[in-house]
């Protein structure tokens, strides 16, 4: 397809939209909810899922699948419908961080903290802001993520741990709410896929959906949505529109996310770092 190719942003946009449905149909507190991991993992499952995917056109529909009856649909699933935010601005969720360390002997870390964003109530005298998590749950009974006593929200965080036959491979995880999963398929693309060193794979232009339920805010669905910085090819931003997609073009680097990553070589012991200039990311070594 070619790295950020029409057909390229086209197909993992929609894969990401099947992907991103059936988050928002099955996935809650698992002590509060049953959640089908092994059919959703399943390649037997993605397959059927893929033949979704239309080649030239855009999906408007929500379409979370039927993994306990290995169906590509659910039949039962109703159709959610998009409206624009009405949150202000100085109220929206905001704002996470991210870590990923190596060691000498190739042990991986990684972590994204959050949920602690002003405005916040502050405990007492300590300045400690109380966690603003709770907000990702909905009030939609027949959601899976409905809040209730005692359970916990979905949440976004993706700390990301990769492994190359069962050897340490790569650490990476980025802040960017919804965008997270989203970036770092594009970043692990860009270094599995495409060759790229880690700093080439988190300053590659990259987009992003919004054709979802979101964690945030007044939990908008917006469909067929579709960021993207400019930095892209004008030619394949016409060719997205022509497809379908509702496109946002941002500032040439105005996406969210902003990844660090580190690629660890086990042959040779070399790691390799990249951070984001999107944002206030580094990469140190001693």
């Amino acid at each position: 397809m070619g790295h950020n190719s029409a057909t390229y942003i086209h197909t993992v946009t929609e894969a990401l939209k099947l992907g991103l449905a059936d988050r928002d149909r099955y996935y809650g507190d698992p002590n509060f909810v049953k959640i089908p991991t092994r059919e959703l993992l399943s390649k037997d499952y993605a397959a059927l899922r893929r033949t979704l995917i239309e080649k030239q056109r855009a999906s408007l529909a929500q379409q979370p699948g039927d993994p306990t009856h290995m169906k590509p649909v659910l039949a039962s699933a109703v159709q959610k419908l998009g409206h624009p935010s009405t949150t202000p601005e100085n109220e929206r969720a905001n704002d996470t961080t991210c870590v990923n360390v190596i060691d000498k002997d190739g042990n991986l870390f990684s972590a994204t903290p959050s949920g602690a964003w002003l405005p916040a109530v502050v405990a007492g005298d300590t300045g400690v802001l109380m966690g603003q998590r709770l907000q990702s749950a909905l009030t939609d009974s027949n959601s899976p993520n409905v809040v209730a006593p005692g359970k916990r929200p979905r949440i976004t965080l993706t700390p990301t741990i990769v492994l190359h036959n069962g050897e340490p491979f790569m650490t990476l995880s980025t802040p960017g709410g919804d965008n997270q999963d989203q970036a770092l398929i594009q970043v692990l693309l860009n270094i599995i896929e495409f060759g790229m060193n880690p700093q080439q794979a988190v300053e590659a232009p990259r987009f992003d959906t919004q054709h979802y339920i979101s964690s945030f805010d007044d939990h908008q669905f917006l469909p067929g949505s579709l960021n993207i910085e400019s930095r892209v090819d004008a030619r394949t931003i016409a060719e997205l529109k022509a497809r379908g997609h509702i496109l946002t073009v941002q500032e040439p680097w105005g996406t969210l996310s902003a990844p660090t990553v580190i690629v660890y070589n086990p042959a040779n012991g070399v790691a390799s770092a990249g951070a984001d200039p999107r944002r206030g990311r580094y990469a140190v070594a001693w």
